[in-house]
């Protein structure tokens, strides 16, 4: 848990003043019904250790992703993973662009590790572009991070260019980290999975927070036909990390996918309409493939949300953005109207 430390993240409603959250990116829908009964159920064996080597929960993933199950780590969230793998291979130095999610510079850090930031551009939707791959060239890193989609910004990163980057990691002897939380939930992004075969330098990190709405049972994994480096992430964790709720949920979750083309149907509809109203009421809003949405509007408006009881992401904090750029969920049709009705109020005023 956080000891005398900023939460730099959103999701905290724990201060009984908010009604609604924009500023996590779980799933609208919430939690399937059938992951809430399996992980209830779950609950008559809590006198017992968790499977330490989450044996049918490995097995489901491999037959959801069709990955051997060798490649397979589960861990206590997808944030743990992070963690494990910067401890795991120790980089030196590591590259990744800005803006992107805090969590990969964070465990780096525990490492020494020196990072190298490649400015996204604003005015090109902050699309990774061509010359990361000079940027790379000119650094030298061991290791790259990449978000895909990326966090904040909702930007799809298109599978040649990814193809690209890998081919010049391998060449050059770097680890390539591709996050995929995201992906499952879009509808133009590609996994890069099919490569990992031949490329033992891949990293995929995967999750169930935001796709199942399972954010508080927290449980994520990762894909790498790297053997070794998931043995020594294992090393670096502890043996029952991830709960028997949290594996009965995972186990049913994957059988829901009915459950994710309703929640994608929904994000593409709703997406639009909100980008739609950020715009006529003059706010800049990115073109998100995401289940949320990055835009610049006027300093306090977190604030003044949060006075009526309405919490977005505030992404200040974000190396590459600044006062004024925030980011929501999409949420169901009710309350995404609750939402743009209180900015309409406050732009009102």
């Amino acid at each position: 848990m956080l000891y005398q430390t900023r939460n730099p993240h959103g999701g905290d409603i724990y201060d009984g003043k908010i009604e609604l959250d924009f500023s996590a990116n779980t799933n609208p829908f919430g939690t399937p019904e059938s992951v809430l009964d399996a992980a209830r159920s779950a609950l008559a064996r809590a006198h017992e250790y968790p499977d330490p080597y989450c044996r049918e929960l490995v097995q489901a993933i491999a037959q959801f992703e069709s990955v051997p199950k060798h490649s397979i780590l589960c861990g206590n969230g997808s944030a743990e993973l992070i963690y494990s793998f910067c401890r795991a291979v120790r980089p030196a130095s590591a590259v990744m662009p800005a803006p992107t999610f805090s969590e990969y510079a964070e465990g780096l850090a525990q490492t020494g590790c020196k990072i190298g930031r490649y400015a996204l551009d604003p005015n090109n939707d902050f699309d990774l572009d061509e010359g990361f791959l000079d940027y790379l060239a000119e650094f030298r890193p061991e290791a790259v991070f990449l978000c895909n989609p990326n966090n904040p910004t909702g930007r799809v990163i298109g599978l040649s260019f990814l193809e690209e980057i890998l081919d010049f990691c391998g060449a050059n002897g770097a680890r390539l980290f591709v996050d995929e939380c995201f992906l499952d939930l879009t509808d133009d992004g590609v996994s890069m999975k099919d490569l990992l075969a031949d490329n033992s330098h891949l990293f995929i990190l995967k999750g169930f927070t935001k796709s199942y709405g399972m954010a508080g049972l927290r449980l994520g994994y990762c894909l790498s036909s790297d053997r070794k480096l998931l043995t020594a992430m294992s090393q670096n964790g502890q043996p029952w990390n991830v709960s028997t709720p949290a594996q009965a949920a995972g186990i049913a979750a994957l059988r829901e996918s009915g459950f994710l083309r309703k929640t994608r149907e929904l994000i593409r509809t709703e997406r639009a309409r909100l980008i739609e109203s950020l715009e006529a009421l003059g706010f800049r809003a990115l073109r998100s493939s995401a289940n949320y949405i990055l835009f610049r509007g006027e300093p306090g408006l977190d604030a003044a949300l949060l006075a009526r009881g309405i919490a977005i992401r505030n992404c200040q904090n974000y190396c590459g953005l600044g006062p004024g750029w925030y980011r929501i969920a999409v949420r169901l049709p009710e309350e995404n109207g609750r939402l743009i009705a209180a900015m309409r109020e406050i732009c009102g005023e």
